[in-house]
């Protein structure tokens, strides 16, 4: 009779798993749900933790997921013009804190460079008249339709960390980061000068008709933008308004049609929801 060690239950299960996954890495090609299957009952059988499962699931994600996907559009770049001289443009720096600034000519459509906080350094105590288009580096060029997955690749041996995304014509349609594409495996990334205070950083309008919308943006600061009446005691953000009404926590691309508004989500992980589209149905092309 053989002998048994005290962790051979426990090893019995690890083996169990490790056969499943090899099974089917050796079979058939399998989708990904069917992954996603085999790591969420290991998950439930504590041999991952929910940490490693939301990662593993926000790798699949960006694997599937384009860049429109996660941009920052257009109207909310924050730009310095070409021509500007460095005196001029000091106040927004400091204002918003960012590493790079999209350079532009004429109009946002057109992103010509990109200006790199850290360049400023060498000139402000000796030039303070050089224009931006003299420091300026150059700029990195996407579709809208690129895959994350591929961009991160891109990033890498590039080595950068900012891109501008195009449309079909060649204008820019707005940027695209390094760090909002890791925010896809990893949840938010928070930064000191991110800003949670001011209701003109939860809700950005895009159009007369569409909006982008934080989902941690107060539902009374949601009312009174838009003169609905949505505040009750169960939520006390437009997130959890959306997760009360649909009963589950959505997944990207899920739908909440209330009143005169149809709530689509951009973005969200297995914890919570980061960013909604909000668009008003009595102006939408349906």
């Amino acid at each position: 009779m053989s002998e048994e060690s005290p962790h051979s239950s426990n090893g019995g299960t690890q083996k169990s798993w490790l056969s499943k996954i090899g099974q089917m890495l050796s079979g058939d090609p399998q989708d990904q749900e069917d992954l996603m299957d085999i790591l969420r009952e290991a998950k439930d059988n504590h041999l991952i933790d929910s940490d490693a499962f939301a990662m593993i699931e926000g790798v699949m994600e960006v694997s599937e997921m384009r860049v429109r996907d996660i941009m920052i559009p257009r109207v909310q770049m924050v730009v310095v013009p070409h021509d500007a001289e460095l005196k001029s443009i000091l106040p927004l720096v400091l204002e918003h804190g960012h590493s790079r600034f999209p350079v532009i000519e004429d109009d946002r459509s057109k992103v010509v460079g990109v200006l790199l906080a850290k360049d400023l350094l060498s000139h402000i105590l000796s030039d303070l008249t050089i224009r931006i288009e003299e420091i300026m580096r150059p700029v990195s060029v996407v579709p809208e339709s690129k895959r994350l997955n591929i961009l991160l690749k891109e990033f890498r041996a590039n080595r950068n960390h900012m891109a501008i995304v195009v449309d079909e014509y060649g204008a820019a349609a707005g940027l695209v980061t390094i760090e909002d594409v890791l925010e896809q495996i990893v949840g938010e990334i928070e930064d000191e000068h991110d800003l949670e205070d001011d209701e003109e950083d939860y809700i950005f309008r895009r159009s007369d008709a569409e909006y982008t919308v934080k989902a941690l943006t107060p539902i009374e600061d949601f009312d009174e933008y838009f003169s609905t009446d949505f505040a009750t005691d169960e939520y006390d953000t437009v997130g959890g308004f959306i997760v009360t009404r649909l009963g589950h926590l959505p997944k990207k691309g899920e739908k909440v049609v209330e009143d005169r508004f149809r709530f689509e989500v951009l973005k969200a992980d297995s914890r919570r929801i980061h960013l909604l589209k909000v668009k008003l149905l009595d102006s939408a092309d349906d």
